[in-house]
């Protein structure tokens, strides 16, 4: 039977919040709450977007165009391997068969 969740607090941009996350999730919470924070100052510094809730959706829109380009990479690259894959497979395919041949 899994844990009950705990109340964790964030911190994020100067407030804190409270969020309730099983306990096998809460470095992975830590973590996400870190980087939005991260990301949230660096759009408050640049100083040409103001209030709390403008901020939090640009930066929402960052996090999220930054995760939809790493996994357009990751889906392109399994790709490419799955290429690779079945290329050397038809190679083993070929050097068996070849390898058959002259044994008869």
């Amino acid at each position: 039977m899994s844990e009950p969740n705990s109340v964790v607090q964030v911190k994020i941009l100067d407030k804190e919040y409270q969020v309730n996350c099983p306990p096998a999730d809460q470095e992975a919470l830590m973590k996400s709450a870190r980087y939005l924070d991260e990301n949230m100052r660096k759009i408050k510094g640049r100083g040409n977007i103001h209030g709390i809730e403008k901020i939090a959706v640009m930066a929402a829109l960052n996090i999220t165009h930054d995760m939809l380009r790493k996994n357009r990479l990751i889906n392109e690259t399994r790709q490419i391997t799955a290429q690779q894959v079945k290329g050397l497979e038809d190679k083993i395919d070929l050097a068996i068969a070849n390898s058959r041949q002259l044994e008869i």
